[in-house]
């Protein structure tokens, strides 16, 4: 039987989590009150809620021209009746709509500046397996929106459920009608290449007048795992015509994220030759064992806005992730650059200090797990830069799953620049780093380790419950009794109302552990990071035992 709340409880709801909606895609057939409680319960994504989502997002505001809303989706079975749905939702509010068709999340962003829209859509679930979808929403100004426009958002969803609305079938149909569509043509391929053409040439601008490294190791070819996602079908020759021989080998995977993609690697992963080789991950089984450090492979995620590395060490392959990947974009541009840095709460502690290592000037900001964190905090740490400026801005954020963060130009509007995060122009920017990067100003990773639970009541922790209190407790007990701690702290992060962050000095390292729910699966994390130079004894283990607390505490009965 299908749970419907009533009004008085489904207003407190934020039907958005930590990177837009997710869900397991499914057609109902219910209502739009139906539709909702599906989402809140049992995390369906139904057409249904995005054509709800739809009337309420062309609704928000007031304006003076016919609005523009751009929609892409990436390769998921259920997305095309999920465009279609929110399609009718934008056409009734009164919206010009417009299709892309597949895309990376990248692309949706790049075009909806180009098409001048209020918002940009994005049909997808990200890393999540192709039976799931969801949807993320950038602005004018090509951000993600903030939890405060979203909670606008859902309450009015909730609000417009309420109203006896029908419209007929034959209306129905004519309204999955874009004003435009372009999802059958080359039009994302083209722009993104170009627009990676092009941003490739202005961060290699930042490196002219730095010696280079001519000591590069990186596979011939360098095996491209773009998840079966958006790139597979043309970045491999692209970076090949660039200079680096590459094939793309997730061609073959049987559907989006399956075995395939960035999505199942953590940042902290390592394997050796033989795991490798009987790993059902299609990049992993196809690497040839190289010289230690060498380059030898590139993940990307399903919707293309994360890239994570493989190299090879001494007997087998280790990730390089967003930390490392970000530490060798700083420590390459030396030529009077001064760096604007974020880094969210789960990123290695040593790559936020000693910052005087670098020969560029680099400020480093915290900010809450989520790609759209780093942007807001690089946004308003340098308005100035990306209003008006003729050289790209050096701005970059990061988080250790892959997610980095860049300056872009505008497509319409000179001299002004945006942020996006894409798993592509992180690859490159890698590559144009690594020529100039040396051994001398790189950072020495700290210890880190993430352990989650899934299953869970999500209700059952905010970060400032008895479970919280209790996890607190645990942490200091079982901490004093393998080191000495001192200048203990708890603490919240803008942005991360359920977390509960941990810090102090671990024998005279910093050390922080945070607690979170997971904004998009029923799921809790615990992650404890440890500056370098200190030894983490048995962390790992305390580390464990406090998720078997969240499990005792929280599993769905």
């Amino acid at each position: 039987m299908v749970k419907i709340h009533n009004l008085g409880e489904i207003m407190a709801v934020n039907l958005f989590g930590t990177d837009g909606i997710r869900g397991e895609f499914a057609e109902l057939n219910e209502g739009d009150e139906v539709a909702l409680s599906q989402l809140t319960d049992n995390r369906i994504i139904s057409p249904q809620l995005l054509k709800l989502l739809g009337e309420c997002l062309g609704k928000l505001g007031q304006y003076d021209v016919q609005p523009t809303v751009v929609i892409g989706w990436d390769d998921r079975p259920g997305n095309q009746k999920l465009a279609s749905s929110l399609t009718v939702g934008l056409n009734l509010s009164g919206c010009k709509v417009v299709h892309i068709g597949i895309c990376a999340t990248p692309t949706l962003h790049y075009l909806s500046l180009k098409f001048g829209a209020i918002y940009g859509c994005m049909i997808t679930a990200s890393h999540n397996p192709a039976s799931d979808s969801g949807l993320k929403i950038f602005d004018d100004e090509g951000f993600k929106t903030t939890p405060e426009f979203e909670l606008s958002l859902s309450k009015l969803m909730y609000d417009l459920s309420m109203e006896d609305r029908e419209i007929d079938d034959v209306e129905a149909e004519q309204l999955k009608n874009p004003a435009e569509d372009y999802s059958n043509s080359d039009l994302t391929q083209q722009t993104h290449s170009n627009w990676l053409t092009t941003r490739v040439s202005l961060i290699e601008n930042l490196m002219s007048g730095v010696n280079p490294n001519n000591d590069l190791k990186i596979a011939n070819p360098l095996l491209i795992d773009s998840s079966r996602g958006f790139a597979c079908s043309w970045f491999a020759n692209w970076l090949t015509h660039w200079g680096i021989v590459a094939q793309e080998v997730s061609l073959g995977a049987t559907e989006l994220n399956l075995h395939c993609g960035a999505g199942e690697f953590s940042p902290t992963d390592s394997w050796t030759i033989e795991e490798a080789t009987q790993s059902p991950h299609c990049l992993l089984n196809r690497l040839q064992y190289q010289q230690p450090g060498t380059l030898v492979g590139a993940a990307f995620d399903g919707d293309g806005d994360r890239c994570l590395l493989i190299t090879t060490t001494e007997g087998g392959y280790a990730v390089i992730d967003g930390d490392n990947i970000a530490d060798t974009i700083l420590g390459a541009v030396t030529i009077n650059k001064s760096w604007n840095f974020a880094a969210s709460i789960e990123s290695d502690l040593s790559l936020t200090t000693n910052l005087e290592r670098y020969d560029s000037k680099v400020s480093a900001i915290e900010t809450a797990v989520g790609d759209r964190w780093l942007s807001f905090a690089l946004k308003d740490s340098s308005s100035t830069n990306l209003a008006k400026s003729i050289s790209m801005p050096t701005l970059l954020g990061v988080e250790d799953s892959g997610h980095l963060v860049l300056a872009s130009p505008h497509p319409n509007i000179p001299q002004k620049w945006t942020l996006v995060g894409d798993g592509i122009m992180t690859l490159m920017a890698y590559l144009v780093s690594i020529k100039h990067q040396t051994e001398r100003n790189k950072m020495v990773s700290g210890w880190k380790k993430r352990q989650s639970v899934s299953g869970v009541d999500r209700s059952k922790w905010n970060g400032h419950n008895a479970l919280s209190d209790k996890l607190e407790q645990h942490f200091r007990i079982n901490l004093n009794s393998v080191a000495s701690i001192e200048n203990w702290q708890r603490s919240t992060v803008s942005g991360e109302p359920n977390l509960m962050m941990l810090s102090c000095l671990f024998n005279s390292k910093r050390l922080s552990i945070g607690i979170r729910n997971s904004g998009t699966q029923a799921k809790i994390s615990v992650s404890a990071r440890l500056e370098s130079g200190a030894d983490p004894k048995r962390l790992a283990d305390i580390v464990s035992s406090a998720c078997d607390i969240l499990q005792k505490s929280m599993t769905i009965q």
